[in-house]
C-alpha cells in the first residue's frame, strides 16, 4: 500500500512540473531506481573466489538466463555446459598448467585452478558460420550469464585462455570431450562463476566512443 501511494505521489509531482529524478525526495528517487541498470554498472570481472559451493539451482537459473539472450533468427545455435565438479577443475588444471605460455599461479597465493579460481563455470560452444552471427550470439549469451550472476550475488569472469588451451593441446582433450558438444560445435568461451573474494574497482570507460549520428 505504501509503495502504491508513493508511486502515485511521484506521478503527481511529475505532472505538476515539480520534477522527477534529483528534484524528487530521496525516498522517491530510491523507488525510481532501475535494478537492471544498477546491475550492469556494478558488474566486474572477478578473479578471486571463496571456496563456497554455488547451488545447482542458481547455476541452472543463470544458464537459463543465458539461453534467453537475443540470437539470430532464434536458431539458438549454441550449446551450454555447466561445470561444478571440482575433480574436473583439478584435472584440467593439471593437464594444461605446465603447457600454458603464462605462469599460472606463480604469483597468486590463492591459486586454485586455471579457471581463475572459480568454483563453477559455464562453457559455451557454437558452430563455425560465414556470417559470424553464431559468435555474436555466444557473446550475447555470456553477457546475460554475467549479469544474472551479479544479480544473484555471484561474481563472474569471461575467459578465452583456457579455451585456447583446451582446443589445442592433447593433454586437455579428455576434458574437452567430457563436455560432449555435438559434432560441428566448437568450444568458444568459458565463464567462471562463484562467490567473490574481492571487490574490483570499476575500470575507466571512454565515453568519447559514443556519438550521435546527426
Amino acid at each position: 500500500m505504501k509503495k502504491t501511494i508513493l508511486t502515485i505521489a511521484v506521478a503527481i509531482l511529475c505532472l505538476a512540473g515539480t520534477g522527477c529524478g534529483q528534484n524528487a525526495p530521496k525516498e522517491m528517487q530510491d523507488e525510481m531506481k532501475n535494478p537492471v541498470i544498477e546491475t550492469i554498472m556494478a558488474r566486474r570481472s572477478v578473479r578471486h573466489y571463496t571456496d563456497q559451493t554455488v547451488p545447482r539451482e542458481l547455476l541452472q537459473q543463470i544458464a537459463e538466463c543465458g539461453v534467453n539472450a537475443p540470437n539470430a533468427m532464434n536458431h539458438q545455435q549454441w550449446e551450454v555446459r555447466i561445470i561444478d565438479n571440482q575433480e574436473y577443475f583439478d584435472g584440467l588444471t593439471q593437464a594444461i598448467k605446465e603447457k600454458s605460455p603464462f605462469p599460472m599461479g606463480a604469483d597468486d597465493p590463492k591459486f586454485r585452478n586455471v579457471l581463475r579460481n572459480a568454483t563453477a563455470a559455464i562453457a559455451v560452444a557454437c558452430p563455425d558460420d560465414e556470417s559470424g552471427m553464431c559468435l555474436i550470439n555466444v557473446g550475447l549469451l555470456c553477457e546475460n550469464v554475467c549479469l544474472a550472476a551479479k544479480s544473484l550475488g555471484l561474481g563472474s569472469v569471461v575467459m578465452a585462455g583456457p579455451v585456447m588451451m583446451m582446443n589445442s593441446i592433447p593433454e586437455a582433450k579428455p576434458f574437452l570431450d567430457k563436455l560432449n558438444f555435438s559434432e560441428g560445435y566448437k568450444l568458444r568461451v568459458i565463464v567462471g562463476l562463484g562467490y567473490p573474494d574481492e571487490e574490483p574497482d570499476a575500470k575507466p570507460r571512454d565515453l568519447g566512443k559514443i556519438q550521435f549520428v546527426e
